[in-house]
């Protein structure tokens, strides 16, 4: 009777263990499937748009720096941030203790040299007086006319001097050269601003705020796609919800070379009727350099995608390099007009390698220009995490 059990214990474990072990090569078979093992997507058609990309900054399309032409301490000040002024308001005044003393003295030495001038003159007609009686000297009349005419040109010398140092004294008074709004003061009351060889900026003026300008840089592999007049859009941290409009301007032919990248600035010009735009701001500009309406659409995964244990390459056409936007580069960048790329599909129960030649991208899908793939294809984009091999359980040793 014991011997029975025993033979029916161990029939039953063996039993058993063949079952366990079944449906683990049931399940290992089930995730060695590419069903199971990998994500697919489904080839589709769609629009794409390849865009370009670049940071850049918010700017008044006119900036007027105000200087100084003398040197000086602000006494008063009439203009502060944000306020608007008109041409020829005035916006600060120096000190004129110095230079109105100057003016002074200048218009003293006219009164001075007028008075030799008359002087001269009066000795000029008597010498001619003399000279027609022939009591001087032809000469002597001659002295008194030079006397006269060096007493002229003193006097002109002298109002010259005048005058500059009336309009030095009329520079105290800095007025607005253009009609904006002040988005800068520079110096406060009190301080003394010095005029050399170079002149200092006291304030910053904004012509029209309404109408600004986003100066970026491009790089030089974009370059090639942007045109003036083309249609920019970009947003900025202020309004992250928000996104703006405007339209290229210029593309500036001097280049920017920073450790051996070359640069373009591209000038954007935005229409800020509203105001909503400040100066200085950061905007993040996308420039669209090519639209399809209706392309057969793959998507970027599906071309970086590889198996781990499958290095055959396909037939025809060998993978030359990755699209735009699926590699290194970043997304929405074009270096060429076309490229060649590999994607796998399913068929029958397998994934097979499938050539492809590509067009734009706009770093998510890429459009393919040329190879055997259609709509509603099943192309392999990553590893399943959820259909990945399970790990192996351990079974009951029979001894």
């Amino acid at each position: 009777m014991k011997l029975s059990l025993t033979k029916i214990l161990v029939a039953a474990l063996t039993l058993g263990a063949a079952a366990g072990a079944g449906i683990w090569a049931y399940r290992e078979q089930a995730a060695q499937a590419p069903e199971s093992r990998y994500r697919f997507l489904e080839i589709v058609r769609g629009g794409v748009t390849q865009m370009v990309s670049a940071n850049g900054t918010l700017n008044p399309v006119t900036l007027v720096n105000v200087g100084t032409q003398v040197s000086g301490t602000v006494r008063k000040l009439y203009v502060d941030f944000n306020d608007k002024v008109k041409k020829g308001q005035p916006l600060l005044e120096l000190d004129q203790s110095l230079l109105a003393a100057q003016a002074r003295q200048s218009r003293s030495n006219i009164a001075n040299v007028a008075a030799s001038l008359d002087l001269a003159k009066a000795n000029e007609a008597r010498m001619r007086a003399l000279l027609d009686k022939e009591y001087v000297s032809r000469q002597e009349y001659d002295q008194a006319v030079q006397a006269r005419k060096s007493a002229e040109a003193q006097l002109a010398q002298a109002r010259a001097a005048a005058d500059k140092d009336q309009v030095n004294l009329n520079y105290t008074v800095i007025t607005s050269p253009v009609s904006g709004v002040v988005v800068d003061r520079v110096v406060d009351l009190g301080q003394t601003v010095a005029a050399s060889f170079q002149t200092p900026t006291l304030i910053k003026i904004a012509q029209d705020l309404s109408k600004m300008a986003i100066d970026t840089s491009f790089a030089e592999a974009d370059i090639g796609n942007i045109q003036e007049g083309q249609k920019v859009r970009f947003s900025v941290d202020a309004f992250p919800n928000r996104s703006f409009q405007g339209v290229v301007q210029q593309i500036r032919l001097n280049p920017t070379n920073q450790q051996n990248v070359v640069t373009y600035n591209v000038r954007v010009a935005v229409d800020n009727a509203d105001q909503t735009l400040l100066p200085g701001m950061t905007a993040y500009v996308n420039i669209a350099v090519a639209r399809r309406n209706d392309a057969l659409l793959v998507p970027n995964a599906a071309l970086r995608f590889k198996p781990a244990d499958d290095q055959e390459k396909p037939a025809g056409k060998p993978a030359e390099r990755q699209p735009p936007g699926t590699g290194g580069e970043g997304g929405g960048r074009k270096k060429r007009d076309t490229a060649s790329g590999v994607v796998h599909i399913l068929e029958n129960g397998q994934l097979k390698p499938v050539a492809i030649q590509l067009g734009i991208t706009d770093g998510r899908n890429t459009e393919v220009v040329e190879g055997d793939l259609k709509p509603r294809d099943k192309v392999a984009v990553g590893e399943n995490t959820n259909g990945a091999k399970p790990a192996r359980s351990v079974g009951m040793r029979l001894f």
